[in-house]
């Protein structure tokens, strides 16, 4: 038998079943996480003697040979050895002699995978928590550059209220904010070491998790080992919350997509982030942000196919957990992809300044404007709404604009209307004055800028 495990087997197993068992064509995503591991393993075995001094410093100098070539792509796998963590065994085996057999000391595959796991999703959180605010600082400089710049506020997708287009990016960042402040919080579960839990239910040898958890830079270590070796709350956690961030990197993209058409021209996509048509000269298409509004749903795919295979899982290991690496390492490279791209879609965006004014000028978002100003006069604000209701269906019956309503027009349809009644429905007005804490208003907007530079840069 050539199986590290194949001493209680008589029979060889199918080819098509090794292939069907390894796992090594995705979790060799995962060599140098469990190099590390090892190393770290192996320092605590010499620590507590439970392998002698020199056997350790051979197996700590083959891993970190192995290591390097790790890092250079200089390493061959075979499916033959199921998954990385056999596969990196029989290759120290082999550059190191038999004494390479010794690492496997006190611990399981089933810890070993779980530690590699946490290694894994610790560094790449962290990296896309750099990535996340990296677009939230796009997000302020394009901000900033737009504070007095008015575009139609929409609800229902119909023109609602002007608002001032760095309060629309703005809403962006705190959504950025509320995602990172969830992977941030999620590495405290992350963050937890799970070697030393051996299969299930610890080891005989007098080993030191604690000493196994500072070399890893981890915080704690799981109290039960039970519970070690099948969590996979942390992944599912990781997965929900790529996907609520999707949720909002494929919500802007949708709106982007949407004003940089013909009908809304608000905005242009740079060249390098926009495709031609293969028929149409003229096209200029929006394939990056289509993309990653397209990629939301295989982050959503991912986080239920884990649910899905956890729901029914006995403790403790079990090999459907074969199955929660995959989507791991497609969310994170998915994720970091989009950030990536989205921040630079967001730095070389076009603004079409006097398309959005002039939008805010020939639509009826100025009508609240209209109620607001007679219930400020005394109206109730109810019959206030109905009184501007009936000026809007004037309006659009003669095919004009409120603003261009004559005084006798407005006489007509209350009293309360004065002469300037047409300083308040210039939309610069309008958004100006709309100073409400978190409103729209210019000098709201540059407190909420500022607030947001705070917590960002």
């Amino acid at each position: 038998m050539n199986k590290l495990w194949g001493g209680r087997f008589q029979k060889t197993p199918e080819k098509w079943v090794d292939e069907f068992n390894a796992s090594i064509s995705f979790d060799k995503e995962l060599v140098e996480e469990d190099i590390q591991g090892s190393l770290a393993h192996v320092e605590m075995l010499k620590a507590t003697n439970i392998i002698e001094e020199e056997e350790a410093d051979s197996i700590q100098k083959g891993l970190q040979s192995l290591l390097e070539k790790a890092k250079n792509n200089e390493l061959s796998f075979s499916v033959k050895y199921e998954d990385i963590h056999l596969n990196i065994e029989k290759l120290l085996i082999d550059e190191i002699g038999p004494v390479g057999g010794k690492l496997h000391t006190g611990r399981s595959r089933n810890d070993q995978v779980a530690t590699d796991m946490h290694l894994y999703l610790r560094k790449h959180v962290q990296h896309i928590l750099e990535l996340i605010q990296s677009l939230q600082k796009a997000l302020i400089e394009k901000a900033e550059d737009h504070v007095e710049t008015i575009l139609p506020g929409y609800t229902h997708l119909q023109r609602a209220q002007p608002i001032s287009l760095a309060h629309h990016l703005l809403a962006y960042v705190w959504m950025l904010q509320r995602d990172k402040e969830r992977f941030s919080e999620s590495l405290k579960r992350i963050n937890v070491c799970p070697l030393g839990s051996a299969a299930l239910a610890g080891t005989t040898f007098p080993i030191d998790r604690q000493l196994t958890a500072k070399l890893l830079e981890f915080d704690r270590v799981y109290p039960n080992s039970l519970d070690a070796v099948s969590d996979r709350d942390f992944i599912v956690e990781f997965l929900s919350n790529s996907s609520l961030l999707m949720v909002h990197l494929s919500r802007f993209c949708e709106e982007l997509i949407l004003w940089c058409s013909q009908e809304f021209q608000f905005v242009e996509m740079d060249d390098t982030y926009s495709t031609g048509s293969s028929i149409m000269p003229q096209k200029k298409n929006p394939d990056m942000a289509e993309l990653i509004r397209g990629k939301s749903g295989r982050v959503f795919g991912h986080l239920i196919s884990l649910l899905t295979v956890l729901k029914g899982l006995p403790l403790a290991y079990n090999k459907d957990l074969q199955e929660d690496k995959e989507g791991m390492f497609d969310t994170v490279k998915t994720i970091e992809g989009c950030l990536e791209i989205m921040t630079g879609m967001i730095r070389t965006l076009k603004i079409n300044k006097e398309k959005m004014e002039q939008s805010v000028n020939e639509d009826f978002s100025n009508a609240t404007e209209l109620a607001d100003y007679l219930a400020k006069k005394g109206l109730p604000f109810r019959k206030a709404h109905e009184v501007v209701g009936k000026l809007v269906y004037l309006c659009i019956e003669k095919g004009i604009y409120l603003k261009d309503l004559s005084m006798a027009e407005f006489k007509e349809a209350n009293e309360l209307f004065d002469e300037d009644v047409y300083e308040v429905l210039n939309p610069y007005t309008a958004v100006n004055k709309r100073n409400s804490e978190g409103g729209t208003g210019f000098s709201e907007v540059k407190k909420q800028l500022q607030l947001a530079k705070s917590l960002i840069y």
